[in-house]
């Protein structure tokens, strides 16, 4: 069961999904089925960690959109101005949904299939005391999650080498041990280092076994 600190948190998940999500990744191996495996092992560990209905889904592909009212998500339109304005759409979506003031809010991209329910609860309790603090990828570089306690909405800038980016805007840096979560999957190498060294969720698993 998720702890009262884990469920005070709401989480939003960007998913691009369809034949245009995932494209570096698609360059090598072409498998819709695999990209919508890796969205959906992401987001069944955000659900248990969080509950459903703290999970936030933002989205314009009406396949993903299906997926995540089943899995008993909110799901919010995709502005198509880039991930960070589809990130920042559901943390506004959170604000008009919750009316305290500070309710805590993560932003994870879809892209963990080998994330692990106590690695996301670990880094939301890490947070927890923080304003605002951002996890970093497994290489240092990129960004896997960004959290804010703070009312508002918080500076994001995911992209190419954006924990430097996430330092500058203020937010705390928390260097954890939590493979799982650091680790994303944007091409074939990065695939292959998680099936290899880490466990993946099972629908991942069953689509590379196929």
């Amino acid at each position: 069961m998720p702890s009262p600190c884990e469920t005070s948190w709401y989480v939003v998940v960007p998913v691009k999904g369809g034949r245009t999500g995932k494209s570096r990744l698609r360059q090598h191996l072409d498998d819709e089925d695999l990209v919508a495996a890796i969205t959906h092992d992401t987001l069944a560990v955000v659900a248990r960690v969080v509950t459903s209905a703290r999970t936030i889904v933002v989205t314009s592909d009406p396949g993903e959109a299906a997926r995540a009212r089943e899995l008993g998500a909110a799901v919010v339109a995709d502005p198509g101005r880039g991930l960070n304005a589809a990130c920042l759409a559901g943390v506004r979506a959170v604000r008009s949904l919750d009316s305290t003031e500070r309710v805590p809010v993560a932003v994870l991209l879809g892209d963990h299939p080998a994330l692990h329910a106590d690695e996301l609860s670990a880094a939301l309790r890490a947070g927890s005391t923080l304003e605002t603090f951002f996890v970093p990828d497994a290489d240092g570089v990129g960004t896997a999650l960004v959290g804010t306690t703070a009312a508002g909405e918080p500076d994001l800038a995911f992209g190419p080498h954006s924990a430097s980016r996430h330092a500058g805007l203020g937010h705390v840096r928390l260097d954890l041990d939590l493979p799982g979560l650091r680790h994303d999957v944007d091409d074939a190498a990065s695939l292959h280092h998680a099936a290899s060294h880490l466990t993946l969720g099972p629908r991942t698993r069953r689509a590379l076994e196929r």
